[in-house]
């Protein structure tokens, strides 16, 4: 495995780097720090396998697809634009592993947001799904809104659903959508709409 491979070099004390931002730990990584790379791993490897598993609605298969990117990753880094930011770069790996995943599969779901749109914390950060200090049936109306919240999110078609999970729930902005999927900041916009409004449209009896 990748990550047992990783685990073991331990030369270079943790700290030093466990702050670094995405660049230089991908430079270090370059000029011979192994270190490096799991740090990148562990910084990005729950946040991709949330994403994915959203987009395919399989976490079995989300992992092994995360693993994927990674290995991807690990492989290619060499051939990295320094000038782009490495989080939209390695989203846009997941995000093809994950889309050619759905076609694999001949899925044409169909369905989609906005009546529950005040329960994102703002609007570039994902929804927090509980808080502990909150009263016992609030959490559970939150478990509840969680699950309808992913089941609604299976039912969206592919193209409504990578920009949707990459907007509302990791908060990338329309430029890193438009990155990521390959297409224009106008089709993005387009797509995110319609996607907001179907949603509502099935989510909202299921909160009345």
């Amino acid at each position: 495995m990748l990550k047992a491979e990783l685990k073991k070099d331990r030369s270079l004390p943790r700290p030093a780097l466990s702050d670094a931002p995405d660049a230089e730990l991908v430079q270090r990584f370059l000029q011979g720090e192994r270190q490096a790379f799991q740090i990148l791993v562990e910084r990005y490897e729950t946040r991709l396998l949330n994403f994915v598993y959203r987009t395919i609605g399989d976490r079995e298969r989300a992992e092994d697809l995360v693993q994927e990117t990674f290995i991807r990753v690990y492989r290619h880094l060499h051939r990295f634009d320094m000038s782009k930011k490495f989080s939209t770069w390695i989203y846009t790996i997941a995000s093809n592993l994950a889309k050619n995943e759905l076609r694999n599969r001949s899925r044409n779901p169909v369905v989609l947001f906005q009546a529950i749109k005040n329960n994102w914390e703002a609007d570039h950060r994902p929804l927090q799904w509980e808080d502990h200090r909150q009263r016992p049936d609030d959490l559970y109306r939150r478990r509840h809104l969680r699950e309808v919240i992913e089941q609604a999110i299976q039912q969206l078609p592919e193209h409504h659903r990578v920009v949707f999970v990459l907007r509302e729930i990791e908060g990338r902005t329309y430029e890193e959508i438009a990155e990521i999927t390959g297409v224009n900041l106008g089709t993005v916009k387009s797509r995110l709409n319609r996607a907001r409004n179907n949603f509502a449209s099935i989510v909202a009896p299921l909160l009345a």
